[in-house]
């Protein structure tokens, strides 16, 4: 490695200690928000994968803090766009978790895990990105006010999805009104 990179290494893995030395929530954020940045840089993504922070994030997921989950599926976001931490995030079972922040009322959550399921679609993994619930749940953002929400779940629907699961989904929805699976849309 060279000096810059030692050094970039070693800066990662100063924020990861602190993430875990630290009692201090507000802490705790910050350094979830830098990780998440440092995330989207194919520059760090080999250090963030030997320093494990696809487990940090996944961790976060589970938390009854709003702030990290949504920090925690944004960084997933921005990892899994890495073909080599998609991999490593799949391996994780990773889908039910992402899949979970669908029901966040925070639309910036909400648009991480649409994306992120998007990032990690596979041949293997396609079949459960695509369930049926996760359908029903794209149909009806596709029919919110959020411009950025609508837009995304049409990507989502259009991209990821072949029309008989549209239509199964549709179908499963027909006699229900306003929800799928109880997720209610975002408030932002």
């Amino acid at each position: 490695m060279s000096k810059k990179e030692c050094d970039r290494f070693e800066y990662l893995q100063t924020l990861v200690t602190e993430f875990q030395d630290t009692d201090c929530d507000e802490a705790k954020e910050q350094v979830l928000a830098n990780l998440a940045n440092f995330a989207y840089d194919p520059k760090n993504m080999e250090h963030l994968r030997q320093l494990q922070v696809a487990d940090l994030f996944l961790d976060m997921l589970t938390e009854d803090n709003d702030n990290f989950v949504e920090f925690g599926i944004g960084g997933l976001c921005n990892l899994s766009m890495d073909p080599e931490c998609r991999d490593l995030i799949l391996e994780s079972d990773a889908i039910a978790l992402v899949t979970n922040c669908l029901s966040s009322p925070r639309e910036e959550t909400v648009l991480s895990a649409i994306s992120t399921l998007m990032n990690l679609s596979t041949p293997s993994s396609h079949p459960h990105i695509s369930d049926v619930a996760v359908v029903e749940c794209m149909l009806r953002f596709s029919l919110c006010e959020s411009p950025r929400l609508r837009n995304l779940a049409h990507v989502f629907l259009q991209d990821y999805c072949d029309k008989e699961q549209v239509s199964q989904a549709q179908r499963g929805i027909a006699g229900r009104t306003q929800t799928a699976l109880g997720i209610p849309l975002p408030k932002d």
